[in-house]
């Protein structure tokens, strides 16, 4: 989670060099976005590999695969966006480029407080997933569904002033900018399910 989180925290300068259309800082920040994406994709395979299949486990291993998935895909959905935007080097229009970094920057935000609640997961387990650590978790979830419905106010408002100027857009280009907008709720709503994950873990 620590170098999901590296690559997602890289989002944000990517778009702020996308606004500014620096597509050479921008092909740079993507760069290493990539290289990121790729330790975390061999960090998954790794642990996948090594997991332990003992029914003396802590907690279920399945549970524990299925958020390490959930984790990665905030790593390749962060390199998604930059990608798409790269690609056809694409301009935020006028007038939304404020909102699109803070729609950005929340969704970072998600992530980061997606890995304060994974960090927790050594200390959950030394007291057997009881009594105030749990409650410290709890909260750290309930923080991250509030980034989240953050990002979805946000995204609402942007895909509202959007539909206001799609007439003067050329149409391939408001369909793309519709999908990045979408992708970048994604990054909240995945970081938001790897809290959903955990928190199962705590119910049992």
């Amino acid at each position: 989670m620590t170098v999901v989180v590296a690559c997602t925290e890289l989002l944000s300068d990517f778009m702020a060099a996308a606004i500014a259309n620096n597509w050479q800082q921008a092909s740079e920040v993507f760069d290493r976005m990539s290289e990121l994406e790729l330790d975390a994709d061999a960090m998954k395979r790794k642990l996948r590999l090594h997991l332990p299949k003992s029914l003396f486990m802590p907690m279920d291993r399945s549970d524990l695969l299925n958020m390490l998935n959930q984790q990665d895909r905030i790593a390749n959905r962060s390199k998604d966006i930059a990608g798409l935007m790269l690609g056809r080097k694409m301009s935020v229009p006028t007038g939304l480029e404020e909102q699109m970094m803070e729609f950005v920057n929340t969704s970072v935000e998600a992530c980061r407080q997606a890995h304060k609640a994974i960090n927790e997961l050594d200390e959950l387990l030394e007291v057997g997933f009881v009594g105030k650590e749990v409650d410290f978790v709890e909260n750290l979830i309930r923080e991250l569904d509030t980034l989240e419905d953050h990002t979805d106010q946000i995204e609402q408002d942007i895909r509202h002033r959007l539909f206001e100027q799609e007439k003067n857009l050329p149409p391939i280009d408001a369909i793309f900018l519709y999908q990045v907008i979408d992708i970048i709720g994604e990054v909240a709503d995945l970081s938001q399910s790897v809290g959903g994950k955990l928190q199962l873990l705590l119910a049992r």
